[in-house]
């Protein structure tokens, strides 16, 4: 009650804030009018409202009366309403309830319907698979292993033996309705592919027989020896040792006999070790001598046509032994060679593409089983030309071959056949010990060789330079060469003239290990020149001599391989060769020129001394500068003739002749310029001097004849 008599003053105050605020409250309160008498006209305003509300409401109690008989009649509509839509609503209930187990329902009626639809797929699968029809059983028994039927029939057997014992582990009942048919079958079938293989692999045995049709034939038919080794490993086995065998020997005695054969068709004239470069002269065959001289060995130092084995004719058709006989044909060894190779080449990469496709085989497994085939062939081979190159002397018939096995071993690698890899390593390192024992012999032959015990000497080319010329044209000719890459061969040049060391210009192995062997052979050489040049008394002579001898391995290279960039030092003889014109053509000039050249060299030297007194006589220098305009014509063609006799060779004497010209030349060019300076500028005589223009164009037209 305190709270509440405390509060009441509050609330006093808000019931007068909020009457205080009516508009007619505050405008009665403005016009000044006593709050009780507007007090008790606001009482009887609202009694004369109140009376004149009760008689409107009495003046409408009819109408109030319907509108609440109205009102319940509403109210009893609405009950019932009411009560109907309650009952519906249990309705729907129950109807959601329904609907929703018969969802359900359908959910599990899905998952049944789904589950046995599986099994029955799986189910009818297995029994498919289970399952042996009697067309299989027809056709495995009755239709031949190379009818269609067979082998489709065979792929589904295989398949159902694998099913069965897949499932057999699983401990399937059924599998023991149909193992035994499924057994005899297999038997069934594994007899009747073995008996058809081995059929084809004793077809090899038949002489004349084409086995790469039996071949073919039984790849169409791989799929027997994949079932046999699934199913029967001793049958596969069987018949792969039997293959091995029947294989082994034909090919062993195919070779054999081919090789036999081949090799009575060389050439009956073969080089000795007598044939060697170093030899002077060939001494011609007695009455009683059965020597063959070299002169009757044309192709033991050339290479001639030769080189078509490793050219056009690599991968040319085999040689044909009675054919060729029948013709009375003769072939060079490494034609024989190519042939025989190209063979043992065609057939292996056969028989290796084939293992690995019939006998399923890759890698290590391949070519083991390849070894096993060819083993015996190729050990025939090895022995045979091992005895050969033994006895061989012609160095250009060994590199030859050298090129044939490199060759081919980069077509077995282009056809992707590794098998015959160790083969060629084998025949090449045979090969090359022989080819470099042969070189270095005729390296040392052309080293012993004294020029002093010849019964002939002559400044034109010697033979031994002849011999080495072409012996080293037909090495690089089939030697694959660089575009001028830089570098020595490592060779002890000679002391009286040494030649430029070649650069390493060949590319491959081969070229590698031929490299230091020419720089031996081309010291040597070198070496035996400088001896040749000093059994000539004059100095003349022995420049003719050098210079002839050192254009020839040059000339004879430029024309077999024209591309002077790769051969460019190849022999190092071109520096010592254009010394050799240098001081050929100088000692030309000092013989046909020698008024010009003595005075040029002489004022020159004393110019650059500083000492021109003894220079300034002008008679002397008259009597140079006419002689030359009197005499230059008549000297040059002189000196024509003088090359001309001396180098026989057009090239060479053609070089020769530019060379002293343009040298003569140069004399008068600088016998010119001395003219323009002290103490012969004020001379008489240099009025006479020839314009140079026209002793160049006179120059010019002077031809060399030969």
């Amino acid at each position: 009650m305190e709270a509440t008599a405390d509060q009441f003053p509050e609330r006093v105050l808000d019931h007068i804030e909020e009457n205080l605020a009516d508009d007619e409250v505050r405008q009665a309160l403005q016009s000044g009018v006593d709050l009780r008498d507007y007090s008790r006209q606001v009482e009887s305003q609202l009694d004369a409202a109140q009376a004149l509300s009760i008689q409107d409401y009495l003046g409408q109690a009819v109408n109030i009366a319907r509108l609440h008989r109205q009102i319940k009649d509403c109210d009893s509509v609405l009950e019932r309403m009411e009560a109907m839509l309650c009952e519906f609503q249990s309705d729907l209930g129950n109807m959601s309830q329904e609907i929703q187990q018969l969802q359900q329902e359908s959910v599990r009626m899905n998952v049944k319907l789904k589950n046995r639809q599986a099994v029955r797929g799986e189910l009818s699968q297995f029994v498919d698979e289970m399952v042996v029809p009697e067309q299989m059983i027809s056709h495995i028994l009755d239709t031949p292993v190379t009818e269609r039927q067979f082998l489709e029939q065979l792929h589904e057997l295989n398949h159902k033996i694998n099913f069965v014992k897949e499932q057999s582990y699983k401990e399937a009942r059924s599998c023991a309705d149909v193992r035994d048919i499924l057994e005899k079958l297999k038997l069934k079938a594994i007899s009747k592919i073995r008996d058809f293989l081995m059929q084809k692999i004793y077809s090899f045995r038949k002489p004349m027989t084409n086995y790469q049709n039996a071949q073919n034939t039984m790849l169409k038919y791989r799929f027997f020896n994949e079932f046999l080794i699934n199913n029967e490993r001793h049958v596969a086995k069987e018949v792969s040792d039997e293959y091995l065998d029947t294989t082994s020997k034909m090919y062993y005695s195919y070779f054999k006999e081919y090789q036999s054969r081949l090799m009575k068709l060389q050439f009956n004239i073969l080089a000795d070790r007598d044939d060697v470069m170093g030899m002077e002269e060939p001494t011609r065959r007695s009455l009683f001598s059965s020597r063959q001289t070299l002169r009757n060995k044309a192709t033991v130092f050339s290479l001639g046509s030769r080189g078509a084995v490793v050219g056009a004719d690599l991968e040319a058709p085999i040689i044909i032994p009675h054919a060729a006989q029948a013709s009375d044909q003769k072939f060079t060894f490494e034609s024989l060679f190519r042939s025989l190779h190209y063979a043992l080449l065609d057939n292996s990469c056969r028989e290796y593409l084939f293992l690995c496709d019939f006998f399923v085989l890759s890698g290590n497994q391949a070519l083991n089983m390849f070894n096993l085939v060819m083993g015996k062939t190729l050990s025939l081979f090895h022995k045979a030309l091992e005895a050969y190159f033994s006895d061989c002397h012609d160095a250009i018939a060994l590199y030859l071959c050298i090129q044939v096995v490199a060759k081919f071993k980069a077509i077995m690698h282009r056809r992707q056949v590794p098998a015959l890899d160790s083969y060629w390593t084998l025949m090449s390192d045979l090969i090359w010990p022989r080819f470099t024992q042969l070189v270095q012999s005729h390296t040392l032959s052309v080293a012993r060789s004294d020029p002093s015990k010849f019964s002939h000497l002559d400044t034109r080319p010697h033979p031994v330079l002849r011999r080495y010329a072409e012996f080293v044209c037909a090495l690089l000719s089939v030697t694959d060469l660089g575009s001028g890459a830089a570098g020595a061969a490592p060779a002890a040049a000679s002391a009286a003239a040494p030649a430029a060391a070649p650069p390493v210009l060949a590319s491959g192995e081969e070229a590698s290990r031929l490299r230091p062997l020419l720089g031996e052979l081309r010291d040597a050489v070198d070496a035996f020149l400088q001896r040749l040049a000093r059994e000539f008394p004059h100095s003349r002579e022995r420049l003719i001599c050098l210079i002839n001898n050192y254009d020839i391995p040059l000339t004879v290279l430029s024309e077999a391989l024209p591309d002077e960039a790769a051969l460019a030092g190849w022999l190092g003889f071109r520096e010592p060769l254009a010394r050799r014109v240098a001081e050929f053509v100088e000692e030309l000039l000092c013989q046909e020129f020698g008024l010009l050249v003595n005075f040029v060299r002489d004022a020159e030297s004393g110019l650059e001394r500083g000492v021109t007194g003894h220079l300034a006589d002008e008679a002397r220098v008259a009597q140079v500068v006419r002689d030359f305009n009197a005499n230059w014509k008549a000297n040059s063609e002189r000196m024509n003739q003088q090359i001309m006799a001396s180098f026989t060779n057009l090239r060479n004497f053609t070089e020769v002749f530019q060379t002293a010209l343009s040298q003569l030349v140069q004399y008068y060019t600088r016998l010119g310029k001395l003219m323009a300076q002290p103490p012969f500028r004020s001379m008489a005589c240099r009025n006479e001097l020839i314009n140079i223009h026209n002793i160049m164009v006179e120059v010019k037209k002077l031809k060399p004849t030969f």
